[in-house]
């Protein structure tokens, strides 16, 4: 029974998110961004459970600039549970006060990403929101996630 209880304890443990804070210093792309904290060290953040148009597809440079307003040289808080294979933190994001992962799906610079969330998010029905109202890169007739962009077709934007 002991070790049963022991192991929850470290299982709990283990998946709970930890919390890195400090100040947002560049943006890569309107998924990952740069936060330096109060000891200098600088951070590559991925935004967990949405993914943003790449930098050569269409709406790559207006997803960018999107994430740019809402976080560059901002005070960032970001709750992050695990790194991926690219060593970037992923986690929920807040710039000054505005959660800037759901912020991207909203404003439609951003898919949510089916392969890390789970069915039910709030998410979707943000996805769903800028659909509708054709927002950002719900604009274009045949938007294209990244998980299928093909970096050797042209762009239409």
């Amino acid at each position: 029974m002991r070790r049963v209880l022991l192991c929850l304890v470290l299982l709990c443990q283990s998946v709970q998110a930890e919390t890195l804070s400090g100040t947002v210093t560049r943006i890569v792309d309107g998924d990952t961004l740069t936060v330096e904290d109060a000891q200098k060290r600088k951070h590559r953040i991925r935004l967990a459970e949405i993914d943003a148009p790449h930098r050569k597809q269409a709406f790559g440079a207006k997803s960018r600039e999107s994430l740019s307003a809402l976080c560059l040289k901002k005070p960032a808080k970001v709750e992050w549970q695990a790194k991926d294979k690219n060593d970037r933190y992923v986690g929920q994001v807040t710039c000054n006060g505005v959660d800037a992962n759901a912020e991207q799906v909203r404003a439609g610079m951003a898919w949510v990403s089916p392969a890390s969330t789970k069915p039910g998010s709030p998410l979707y029905e943000l996805e769903a929101y800028a659909r509708i109202r054709g927002l950002g890169l719900w604009a274009d007739a045949e938007p294209i996630p990244p998980w299928e962009w093909d970096p050797n077709k042209p762009s239409k934007k």
